[in-house]
Order: structure tokens, then C-alpha cells, then sequence
């Protein structure tokens, strides 16, 4: 029996070598993906785009509710004037809300995109990732923010077409010319709230990594502790 035992440990730790030898010859992402990136990387991103997702969640989030750009931008003058008084009236309140809720869509239709990028994670990605709190989130940035903008702008411009708010601006850049020679059009204007929706997709995403560094235990085990650091 002990003779059966032992040779039962030779062949656990003969597996155990092996794994090892793995792992240092495997691939870079392999062996990211192996040491937990990958994992911690999902999981902060899977939950802040759940949470955008909730109805309202970029509305009634301060920090990160998208504006429309014309308002106090570098253009405010009279522009500025009449559409902040359009808002104390509530008349763009409506507006402001969809373009809002476009972005919490887009949001929950953001999952793929953001794992293909983490998947695409490389081990020389690990030392700026790990010597940052959020280095995971400004790493997702870097890799993935064209391909986000791309998925949110379409939906974005549908919400303020929708919304009426193309037809308001195409009414005072009629009335107002120097709206159109400040630059000021429907690319721009979607541009910026496209931008602002990144924002605040992002703002949530540091915001989850830093949970998870905070309490690597309790979230993943204890060896993405080792691995990503504590604050």
C-alpha cells in the first residue's frame, strides 16, 4: 500500500513539473491568462457593464451623465443662453435622458468587445497593469477604444436623432451661422457624446479593478493578490 502511495505521489508531482515547464514555455497571453489577468480583467469589466447597463445608470450617476456638448462648451455665448434656459425649462431634459440611456445600451452590448480586447492581452502588458491600480483599465483603454467608439456612435446618433435633437440644431444653426463655423455638427455633436459615454464606461471599469485589488481574496483567491498588488 505505502509503495502505491508513493509512486501515486512521484506521478502527482511528475504532473506538477510538467504544468510548470508548460507554463514557462507557453505563449505570452497563455501565461497571462494563466497568471489571473485575464480573469480579474473580465470579471471588473463584466460587472461595471452590468451595472451601466441598468436603466438609468448613466442619468442618475453625476459623476458621469453625458451632457449635451453644446451646453457651456466653447461656443456658449448665445447658443449657450438658449439652451441652458431650454434645460431650466425642462425642455431638454427628455433629450438629455435618451442620450443617456443610448449610452447604457451600448453598454450592455459592450461585453464582447471588451473581452476580445482582454483576450488579446500579452505578457508584456503584465508589469503596467500590475504597477497601477487601474493599470488594467487604462490597458482596455489603449487597446479597445476605437473599436468601442464604433460600436457607440451608431447607437448614440439613433437616440438623438430620435430624440428630436438634430432637427432643434439644424434649426438654430439655420438662424445662427456661426453655430456650423464654430464646427458644431451632427459628427461633432455625436462625438462628443460618444466620448463622454467612454468616460464613463472607463470611470467604471477603474472603479471595479480597484474593488477587486482592494479585496483580491474575496474576489478571486489570493494568488491575484500577489499578482496585481494591494492598495
Amino acid at each position: 500500500m505505502r509503495r502505491g502511495f508513493s509512486a501515486d505521489r512521484r506521478l502527482v508531482v511528475a504532473g506538477l513539473a510538467a504544468c510548470t515547464i508548460a507554463g514557462i514555455v507557453a505563449p505570452g497571453a497563455a501565461r497571462a491568462q494563466g497568471l489571473g489577468l485575464s480573469s480579474i480583467l473580465g470579471r471588473a469589466t463584466d460587472s461595471a457593464l452590468d451595472k451601466l447597463a441598468r436603466p438609468g445608470a448613466f442619468y442618475d450617476d453625476e459623476n458621469i451623465r453625458i451632457a449635451l456638448p453644446i451646453v457651456g462648451g466653447a461656443s456658449s455665448g448665445l447658443l449657450g443662453r438658449l439652451m441652458q434656459a431650454g434645460d431650466r425649462l425642462g425642455v431638454l431634459g427628455g433629450i438629455t435622458r435618451s442620450i443617456n440611456d443610448a449610452a447604457g445600451t451600448a453598454a450592455g452590448e459592450a461585453k464582447p468587445i471588451f473581452r476580445e480586447a482582454i483576450d488579446d492581452l500579452s505578457w508584456q502588458d503584465a508589469p503596467a497593469i500590475v504597477s497601477e491600480s487601474d493599470g488594467g483599465t487604462q490597458y482596455l483603454r489603449r487597446s479597445s477604444n476605437d473599436a468601442l467608439s464604433g460600436k457607440l456612435e451608431p447607437l448614440i446618433d439613433d437616440a438623438l436623432g430620435e430624440a428630436g435633437v438634430y432637427d432643434q440644431f439644424d434649426g438654430l444653426a439655420e438662424k445662427y451661422g456661426f453655430i456650423r463655423d464654430a464646427g458644431l455638427s451632427r459628427e461633432s455633436i455625436n462625438r462628443s457624446v460618444s466620448e463622454q459615454a467612454l468616460d464613463g464606461i472607463f470611470a467604471y471599469i477603474g472603479r471595479e479593478e480597484r474593488a477587486f485589488r482592494r479585496d483580491p481574496i474575496g474576489n478571486l483567491g489570493g494568488a491575484l493578490g500577489d499578482l496585481l498588488g494591494r492598495e
